[in-house]
């Protein structure tokens, strides 16, 4: 078993290279593959066996917890309180059972006092160590908040690990248990002890073992991120990978280990604003570290054909600048496509051609001229292996806005006179495979599924919000699935990724595959048809089962 040690501080951090295990398997005839979501402390996915690696950074707590000239570190540990105080949250609107009730151990270095609040509460104080309980309230839900009131600033508190009650046996990262007696001898592995080489929370690891490839777009916080280099990107030693959007991200080193863990090819994005260097530096990581029986799926930035994300309007900007066409947006596409090729040359050469890859190009599933413009820059097609669209079916913006009761919701999936009807975005689906035929690209998916979200409302309990909730626990969502999964393999669709890993419902969106990540499969009916399709459909296009 290969391992490679990370210094972070006083902090040994372990990460396992790969697994000869069968378990690694799972996924080998997958037709589906997930994204990932943004690192947070109101992620129900909770990727993370610590805990604090998803914390809110104590600078974005102000003003509720952060109060005064607070000093930081490098990492973002707080170092001289100047009398003032620094807060994190460390859970954040989660269901209860999320994560397990009981008795967490909490690891720091250096001297200070720390305080715990909400649903989180000291049971002992040594030091260097704390043991804290955490239970959900009697509102069902879990928020947990930690307090540095004061620091000695020539030893301050810094590498704060929260860890969860029990562990896992040796051979199996994919179970939680409470105990050595659920172990065979010795193989017992508690997370206060093991947390560096487990890394992983063994309930996000059996959810996502399933699938055939992971999208770190949202893990990596790409999405709205304006980083240029490589010595900006996210580092392993950073006191939390969690933050506001467009700084928050975890470090590609973590996302080479889930992927190698998974045995599933990863999906990377690219930042839009992404040196040449910083590219070339991805890609050597890249190669050296990740399993050599794993293709990385390489796509620049996101969406960039929304103008609501910064990348949107980098695109044309750069378009423009480059003199690509006298129309903005049109300058942002062709940008887009040239940037794309320009990166994929750039892997070819650090993979030493483009065997190991499957190169990306992106569009809008409703808009075929977009593609078309996309493919042929520069006769793009012929340096890109596949072209990702984002099928979802909701109805209709306004249309979503009128429904009175669930039974109206599904009317609206259904019916075909609404322009994003189920069947309605089948036909778009045949559209885009007939221009990746022509220029014999594979058509997939970088994200898909329903899309019931109205982004006007302010709150989440405002109409029309619980009547999305509840279609989404509607048995019937689960027949959708199946109908729209199966549209999309008979229209000659590869590939698909699921938009999202489990994640709560509220006002932004009822994205999730389940709610949380623990939550009965019985109770998800999107996650049920998802099995149910993986299971009675595997791979059916040439390459899919390596």
């Amino acid at each position: 078993m290969r391992e490679l040690f990370v210094r972070a501080g006083a902090v040994c951090v372990l990460l396992l290279g790969d697994f000869s295990s069968g378990w690694a398997y799972y996924n080998l005839d997958a037709a589906l593959g997930t994204n990932t979501n943004e690192v947070s402390e109101t992620d129900s996915s909770v990727p993370f066996v610590d805990l604090f690696r998803a914390a809110l950074p104590f600078e974005d707590a102000r003003p509720w917890l952060t109060k005064g000239e607070v000093q930081y570190d490098a990492d973002g540990w707080p170092v001289d309180l100047q009398g003032g105080q620094a807060g994190t949250r460390f859970l954040a609107n989660l269901p209860a059972n999320t994560v397990p009730d009981g008795a967490y151990t909490v690891l720091f270095e250096g001297e200070g006092d720390m305080t715990y609040a909400n649903d989180a509460k000291l049971i002992t104080h040594a030091q260097g160590k704390d043991t804290i309980q955490i239970s959900a309230g009697s509102d069902a839900m879990l928020n947990a908040t930690l307090l540095i009131t004061r620091t000695n600033p020539q030893n301050p508190l810094r590498n704060i690990r929260i860890l969860p009650p029990g562990g896992i046996c040796e051979d199996d990262p994919f179970k939680r248990v409470m105990g050595e007696g659920d172990c065979a001898a010795g193989s017992y592995r508690a997370f206060s002890e093991y947390y560096a080489k487990i890394l992983f929370n063994p309930d996000y690891l059996h959810f996502m073992k399933d699938f055939k490839v992971i999208r770190f777009m949202n893990m990596g916080g790409i999405t709205q991120n304006p980083l240029q280099t490589w010595e900006q990107r996210p580092r392993l030693t950073q006191a939390t990978w969690g933050g506001k959007e467009g700084q928050r991200g975890a470090p590609l080193e973590i996302m080479v280990e889930l992927a190698n863990r998974l045995n599933a090819h990863p999906w990377l994005v690219i930042p839009h604003a992404a040196d040449d260097d910083f590219v070339t530096q991805y890609a050597r990581y890249v190669r050296q570290h990740l399993n050599p029986d794993l293709k990385p799926h390489l796509e620049y930035s996101n969406e960039t054909w929304n103008t609501l994300f910064l990348q949107g309007n980098y695109v044309r900007e750069q378009g423009v600048q480059r003199g690509l066409d006298s129309n903005a947006d049109r300058a942002g596409y062709r940008y887009y496509s040239e940037r794309s090729v320009e990166i994929f040359k750039l892997w070819e050469n650090v993979f030493g051609g483009k065997q190991r890859l499957v190169r990306i190009l992106s569009g809008w599933t409703i808009n075929p001229e977009l593609t078309q413009l996309i493919l042929t820059h520069r006769d793009a097609y012929r340096h890109a292996d596949a072209f990702a669209i984002g099928p979802y079916f909701f109805g209709g913006h306004e249309e979503i806005r009128r429904v009175k009761t669930v039974d109206d919701v599904f009317q609206l999936l259904t019916d075909p006179q609404y322009r994003y009807s189920l069947r309605k975005v089948l036909d778009y689906i045949s559209e885009q495979k007939a221009l990746a035929d022509k220029y014999k690209v594979a058509l997939i998916a970088y994200e898909g599924g329903q899309g019931l979200v109205d982004f006007k409302t302010s709150d989440n309990n405002a109409h029309p919000n619980p009547l999305l909730y509840a279609a989404n626990r509607d048995s019937r969502m689960a027949d959708l699935y199946g109908e729209f999964l199966t549209g999309w393999k008979t229209a000659g669709g590869q590939l698909f990724m699921h938009y999202s890993s489990p994640r709560t419902y509220q006002k932004y969106g009822t994205w999730g595959t389940k709610e949380y990540i623990t939550q009965a499969t019985e109770d998800a009916p999107k996650y049920q048809a998802i099995l149910a399709f993986m299971r009675n459909n595997p791979c059916w296009w040439t390459g899919c089962s390596t």
